[in-house]
């Protein structure tokens, strides 16, 4: 186990399209591929003693592409919760799904919410799919929720002023039940993109980035320890400077 892992991870799991491309298969065959990724990761973090682990599974953005690459992915989803119930069940992982989860089908939900059910007592990792997800809708659905607790005499606008401003707004967000868990340590994105791609920004304001050349499908468990060790070698000062520092300056 990495000493001090991060207690948050949250990977951006792209390239799954490329990877398949560059071998003249088409998209769907990387998106086949990328699930299966997803289990050995999941079981590495647990062992690696991470407490949360957020996958960004599909954006609100992802709704444009074709139908058929769409239904591969809902199907993968599916597959997927059906073969690892049993698994997360018995290694005590909680299961949440974050974002517009009202825009999935009937058929997606039946399956989906019975599993989120089953596993929501469980207190071990906190593994978390974001699904038809964006973080700026994430942020405005929150400022919507707010207003209207305003509206209701529940809550004052006063309550964005105090010192404990940022804790009550994160209550309104996707996350907002994750508590202190909901502040992300490590983003990782796969494929050599280097961008955030609207993905928890709120939640990551000081969370340390690692990218990654390897597309997706090539992602594994040796991969995510050398992650965790770079950033375990991270000097995370959140803004301040370290007593140790010294910092000297002439006027």
């Amino acid at each position: 186990m990495v000493s001090s892992p991060p207690r948050h991870v949250a990977i951006i799991m792209d390239g799954n399209g490329r990877w398949a491309q560059r071998r003249n298969r088409p998209r769907v065959f990387g998106h086949i591929r990328g699930a299966s990724r997803i289990a050995p990761i999941v079981r590495e973090s647990d062992a690696q003693g991470i407490k949360a682990l957020t996958l960004y599974a599909f954006s609100t953005e992802n709704w444009g592409r074709p139908e058929g690459e769409k239904s591969v992915l809902w199907k993968l989803l599916v597959k997927f919760l059906k073969r690892e119930e049993a698994e997360l069940a018995r290694k005590n992982v909680r299961l949440r799904v974050i974002g517009e989860i009202e825009r999935l089908s009937p058929e997606i939900r039946a399956v989906l919410d019975p599993v989120i059910d089953r596993l929501s007592g469980n207190t071990g990792l906190q593994l978390t799919f974001a699904v038809s997800y964006g973080s700026r809708r994430e942020i405005l659905r929150a400022a919507e929720a707010f207003a209207k607790d305003c509206a209701a005499g529940k809550r004052s606008p006063a309550d964005l002023s105090g010192e404990s401003a940022e804790s009550i707004f994160g209550e309104y967000l996707w996350t907002g039940d994750m508590g202190a868990l909901s502040d992300v340590d490590l983003v990782i994105r796969t494929s050599g993109e280097v961008r955030v791609s609207n993905f928890l920004l709120w939640q990551s304001a000081y969370a340390e980035y690692t990218f990654i050349e390897k597309c997706w499908p090539d992602f594994g468990p040796v991969d995510l320890r050398r992650a965790l060790e770079t950033y375990s070698s991270r000097d995370r000062r959140f803004g301040a400077v370290l007593p140790s520092s010294s910092v000297s300056a002439s006027i």
